[in-house]
């Protein structure tokens, strides 16, 4: 399973190179078939030094959230929907973040699905808008999908796969609107709930 996902990042590594010069960031965890597969949106200055999703502020955010359901990283899978750091340059002349755009999405969401091809999680549980969409389409939105599963189907070239879908808001969120601490702390028992 490593080997075929080690290929599976080469590859993409390469076709992502021809695009794009920004350090490609993939997935991390438990790769045989993991109860839960968390996907976000893209990673951050800190993920894109480090070569490892998650890991910024968003990252310390979701490993408490996790730890306060007893679920540990380490026994579960942790990608984005984009694998480079999406940004551009302030007004103060300063890199940041900045959403990803459609050519980027376009180009890494099959990339995700042959991801979760190879890793079958029992369950996907994905992280803001960006990763719902890449499943459910644009015009989905966490506020109507977030705190409940999902079953849908995704056609991948003409292959349909069957996923179970587990919307949250994303944990960064959590940090520009500490409102959400209460909506997302519900969404995460009835998660809790649904894996005893």
């Amino acid at each position: 399973m490593i080997e075929k996902l080690d290929a599976l990042y080469k590859q993409m590594i390469e076709k992502s190179a021809e695009k794009y010069s920004n350090k490609v960031v993939v997935g991390e965890g438990l790769v045989d078939k993991p109860k839960l597969m968390l996907i976000g949106e893209a990673p951050g200055a800190q993920e894109e030094r480090e070569g490892k999703p998650f890991v910024g502020k968003a990252g310390k955010n979701l490993t408490e959230l996790l730890n306060s359901i007893s679920i540990r990283r380490e026994d579960i899978f942790i990608s984005n929907v984009v694998k480079i750091r999406p940004s551009k340059v302030s007004k103060a002349g300063n890199i940041v973040n900045r959403p990803p755009n459609n050519e980027e999405k376009a180009f890494f969401i099959p990339w995700l699905y042959r991801e979760v091809r190879l890793i079958k999680p029992q369950g996907i549980v994905t992280l803001g808008n960006v990763a719902l969409s890449a499943f459910l389409g644009n015009a989905a939105t966490i506020g109507d999908f977030h705190g409940k599963w999902h079953n849908i189907k995704v056609n991948f070239n003409g292959e349909i796969i069957d996923i179970r879908l587990f919307p949250l808001y994303h944990p960064a969120a959590i940090i520009y609107n500490r409102a959400l601490i209460y909506t997302y702390n519900e969404d995460l028992a009835v998660l809790a709930k649904s894996l005893q």
